[in-house]
């Protein structure tokens, strides 16, 4: 089982950035998937959130308007396009799976590093 996140890097205040995240070894479709982010010193956040189908998303008040989660079962692939980027969505970005169809395990990615900054 994995999940790889791909995507981070340094970016200026206004910027954007993709995350993707790949998921491989358990049934991705049946799974919720969420993007969490941790600063430092700071507890760990979701930040965004999709349904199995996609058809349903939740964001945090902090990224809404700004932040778009999408999945695409067929590459079983999660992304988390980031939009007018502030340097307070300076963070590790996590990919998570939930099952949610089917009987299986929570999985967390390895993160990846977002940072704002001029």
């Amino acid at each position: 089982v994995q999940l790889v996140e791909s995507g981070g890097g340094l970016v200026q205040p206004g910027g954007s950035l993709r995350l993707s995240c790949a998921a491989s070894g358990f049934t991705f479709s049946g799974y919720v998937m969420n993007w969490y982010r941790q600063a430092p010193g700071k507890e760990r956040e979701l930040v965004a959130r999709i349904t199995t189908t996609g058809s349903s998303t939740y964001y945090a008040d902090s990224v809404k308007g700004r932040f778009t989660i999408s999945r695409d079962n067929a590459k079983n692939t999660v992304y988390l396009q980031m939009n007018s980027l502030k340097p307070e969505d300076t963070a590790v970005y996590y990919c998570n799976a939930v099952p949610t169809l089917v009987v299986g395990y929570e999985y967390w990615g390895q993160g990846t590093q977002v940072t704002v900054s001029s």
